[in-house]
């Protein structure tokens, strides 16, 4: 026990003399920093609730290998932009531009909010003009009399059973204070 112990340990000190150091993440450090500035103002086409520089899909893999190609070709960002809008439509930008194509991108939330008000101030109008205050008729006046007289005050004094808890009691005083009888 003691020696395979001893050889899991030589193994795994030999292994780290075997490591090498961890190789970048990007070629050119600046080429990565335009790509992420870039990838942040486009949206995933497959996930469109993250943008491309955060996709894992396997599009937006793709899509952010075009954009580096692109960088590395020399073009600007706004060429590089304009491309993506050339040939995904301007649905691709986090902030499409303001345009008669884009008018319900950008209006659109805001008049389904104004219709939603609309429509429950509609309802609850309609309900109104539905309900309708009717006096008590002299029975109902006179049960409801009943039921609140036999009702106590306090409904926190109640029991289990819905009674109040002096019902059925007596009480007696001793040494001044009261106790109670079951």
């Amino acid at each position: 026990m003691n020696r395979l112990v001893l050889l899991l340990l030589l193994l795994g000190v030999c292994s780290l003399a075997w490591a090498k150091e961890a190789a970048p993440l990007a070629e050119d450090p600046v080429v990565e920093k335009r790509l992420v500035a870039i990838s942040d103002e486009l949206r995933c086409l497959v996930c469109q609730n993250e943008s491309l520089s955060a996709s894992r899909a396997d599009l937006a893999v793709d899509l952010r290998r075009q954009i580096r190609e692109q960088i590395k070709a020399g073009r600007s960002d706004a060429e590089i932009m304009e491309y993506m809008v050339a040939r995904y439509g301007d649905f691709v930008r986090y902030r499409p531009p303001l345009k008669g194509t884009t008018v319900l991108l950008w209006f659109g939330p805001f008049l389904l909010l104004i219709g939603g008000v609309a429509a429950l101030l509609t309802y609850l109008r309609r309900r109104k003009r539905l309900v309708v205050d009717a006096p008590l008729s002299a029975e109902e006046s006179a049960h409801i009399a009943t039921l609140l007289a036999n009702t106590p005050l306090d409904p926190s004094v109640q029991d289990a059973s819905g009674t109040p808890p002096t019902a059925g009691k007596t009480s007696i005083r001793a040494k001044g204070r009261t106790k109670r009888r079951g």
